[in-house]
């Protein structure tokens, strides 16, 4: 299939939720991967509201925090007028798609997907149709801007296998009108675990809060969960799996301040846990400080957000329809009288 390209580009997508407060691992582990990415691609980074509500939300909440993190987005150094930030709900073509694509998803499909599964046992109370069909949508975003390459982690390959697969019959019955994503998995900072149990990803939704870093952690409140941070009994700092503990915080301190675990062994060798941990908090402090500064002076400006929310919705939505048309011509819907 021909490679589609817009200005030249491949196309990129990728996006986050509006439902609670970012993470260090998010910012790591995703969103300062995506500032090398712009250069080489044409790039969609969305606030997935959509996917949003499959959770019950505060209306006033959801807006504030959408509109935080598309603020994070820019303040992080995603430039608004080289990549593509908006808001998943002021493109209609995500919900349009997403009913088209529901028609070409098989029901065994949505079934064996695993976070449909973790999600319904946490919110047994409120198992919807939306949260089923969740991975549809995910599709929809994917395609309607005919990605070549989505950013995941691997807790996500499994919603892009299913969103190719879908986009694999669909084209096998109308010709080549999607384009097969690819994922791309950063080399570093791919995956920041829990500094309570690091076993598990560090995760916004983390019911103690002493497990995440926030990216609007105050220096005094970052230093004392890095204090708190689960280590072991070895008193050494080295780069190994029977130290889960320090390896996460290695990897936390590498991504940082740019250095191997080499390095990072050699500069503390004899040294104990607690001034590792203070170094880790310090530099973690270091690297927040001037995003939760630049988000402060842009969250002050509402002229400026409120024009990048418009242009760029009105941008997302150029693209989005040029699929959804073609789409909808394939499917045999009747075309528009304009």
């Amino acid at each position: 299939m021909e490679i589609i390209m817009i200005d030249g580009n491949k196309v990129l997508f990728s996006g986050m939720q509006a439902t609670g407060s970012l993470t260090l691992g998010n910012y790591l582990g995703a969103l300062k991967n995506w500032l090398t990415l712009s250069d080489e691609y044409m790039c969609f980074y969305s606030v997935v509201d959509l996917h949003s509500i499959t959770i019950r939300q505060d209306p006033a909440e959801l807006r504030r925090r959408a509109r935080n993190l598309l603020t994070l987005y820019i303040a992080a150094g995603l430039d608004p007028e080289k990549n593509c930030i908006y808001y998943q709900s002021h493109v209609s073509g995500h919900a349009e798609l997403a009913w088209i694509l529901n028609c070409f998803t098989y029901m065994g499909e949505l079934n064996r997907m695993t976070q449909y599964k973790d999600k319904a046992a946490k919110h047994a109370d409120n198992i919807n149709a939306g949260l089923f069909t969740y991975p549809v949508l995910m599709a929809a975003d994917i395609l309607l801007y005919q990605a070549d390459v989505v950013p995941v982690g691997r807790d996500q390959l499994q919603h892009l296998e299913l969103t190719r697969d879908v986009a694999q019959r669909f084209n096998a019955v109308y010709g080549d009108v999607f384009t097969i994503p690819e994922p791309y998995i950063g080399k570093s900072g791919a995956s920041i675990k829990s500094l309570q149990d690091p076993a598990k990803k560090m995760s916004k939704s983390d019911e103690n809060p002493n497990a995440s870093i926030y990216l609007m952690d105050d220096p005094d409140t970052v230093m004392r969960k890095f204090k708190r941070a689960v280590t072991d009994s070895e008193a050494c700092v080295r780069y190994r799996e029977e130290q889960p503990g320090i390896m996460n915080l290695m990897n936390i301190y590498s991504v940082c301040t740019g250095r191997p675990n080499e390095e990072i062994e050699r500069e503390f060798d004899g040294r104990g846990y607690g001034e590792f941990k203070t170094a880790v908090g310090e530099a973690v402090v270091d690297v927040l400080k001037p995003l939760q500064e630049r988000f402060e002076d842009l969250s002050k400006n509402k002229d400026y957000i409120d024009g990048i929310i418009k242009n760029n919705a009105e941008k997302a939505g150029y693209y989005a329809q040029k699929t959804l048309r073609k789409v909808q011509k394939k499917v045999g819907f009747p075309e528009k009288i304009r």
